[in-house]
C-alpha cells in the first residue's frame, strides 16, 4: 500500500481518472451500439447519422487517450466498411 504522500496522491488521482475514462469508454460503446442497431434495421440514412456520431466519439476517445490511435482508426474503418456494404445492398 502507498506510504508516502506522493504515492497516496497518485492513488487518488488514478482513481479519479479511472472513473472519467470508464465514462468515456461507456459513451463510445453506446454510440457503437446505436450504429449496430441502425445497421441491423437496414436504414441507410439512420446508419449514416449513427456512423458520424460513433466516429466522432471514437476519435474523441483517441484524443483523450482512452483508446489507442490505431485501435480507433481500425474501428472506424470497419464501421465504414459495414456502412458501405449496407449502402451497396
Amino acid at each position: 500500500m502507498a506510504n508516502n504522500p506522493g504515492a497516496k496522491k497518485a492513488v487518488r488521482k488514478i482513481a479519479r481518472r479511472t472513473e472519467v475514462n470508464k465514462a468515456r469508454r461507456s459513451r463510445v460503446r453506446t454510440y457503437l451500439r446505436k450504429f449496430e442497431e441502425a445497421l441491423a434495421a437496414g436504414d441507410a440514412g439512420v446508419a449514416k447519422a449513427a456512423f458520424v456520431e460513433a466516429q466522432s466519439e471514437l476519435m474523441r476517445a483517441v484524443s483523450k487517450g482512452v483508446v489507442h490511435k490505431n485501435t480507433g482508426s481500425r474501428k472506424v474503418s470497419r464501421l465504414a466498411a459495414q456502412l458501405k456494404k449496407l449502402a451497396v445492398a
